[in-house]
């Protein structure tokens, strides 16, 4: 208890005082997981509306494997992406690995199929005869995919949050393709690991309580953007 008690006093000193490195930390963190987060909304509400609306072979196998991508081990993706991106790898004369920018592919791809599949579900809640009744109106497709994402708002935020969620709390993917370099790819969730290994339990609980913060600010912000079209 008196861990816990220290951290959070240490956790309020240090926002206080705005400690420097702490505040690096914090911005990358929120820099590589909204990069990541806005990628995977773009990338996924385009692909999981393209799928939802769509009959083709193989479609249910498809989902399937987005379903399963949803509960994907981050471990495993960094993993991949570490391959990938390893200098005799595929993609290792782009230089990548150990930078930000690998953080941001391997938490995109952690959580893309998660907006991807709540997409799909959303779309696929929409009455059928609603997308005939929007062409039989005039509309051209344009609209009607406005109309529709406009319909399945509130489970696309839902689908922003848990996205975010997924990826701002991960270690184990920012661990390997980041390498927690100071000041290069350090972000809460490595510093936290490293700080716990070195038994700074203190600052290891500040730093926890200072994500508990960054993550609810972000959420409460999408709260109340969700909560604002629900009662329009």
């Amino acid at each position: 208890m008196d861990l816990i008690l220290q951290g959070i006093v240490q956790a309020f000193q240090l926002l206080v005082r705005g400690d420097p490195e702490m505040l690096r930390v914090a911005a990358l963190s929120l820099a590589v997981s909204l990069g990541a987060t806005a990628i995977s909304l773009v990338l996924g509400v385009a692909s999981g509306t393209a799928i939802g609306l769509t009959k083709f072979m193989g479609r249910r196998f498809l989902v399937s494997l987005i379903n399963t991508g949803m509960g994907s081990p981050p471990v495993v993706v960094g993993l991949i992406v570490t391959i990938l991106l390893w200098r005799n790898g595929p993609l290792g004369a782009l230089g990548l690995l150990y930078t930000p920018f690998a953080m941001v592919i391997a938490q995109v791809i952690i959580s893309l199929p998660i907006v991807t599949g709540f997409t799909i579900a959303s779309i696929q809640q929409v009455d059928p005869k609603l997308r005939l009744q929007i062409l039989s109106l005039g509309a051209s497709r344009f609209q009607m995919l406005w109309l529709f994402l406009k319909e399945t708002r509130l489970p696309l935020l839902a689908a922003v949050m848990a996205g975010f969620g997924a990826i701002i709390s991960e270690v184990g993917a920012s661990m390997m393709v980041g390498g927690n370099i100071p000041g290069q790819t350090r972000v809460l969730t490595t510093a936290i690991v490293m700080e716990t290994s070195k038994g700074n339990f203190a600052l290891a609980i500040a730093l926890g309580v200072i994500l508990m913060v960054l993550v609810f600010l972000v959420n409460m912000a999408l709260t109340i953007i969700q909560q604002r079209s629900r009662a329009r």
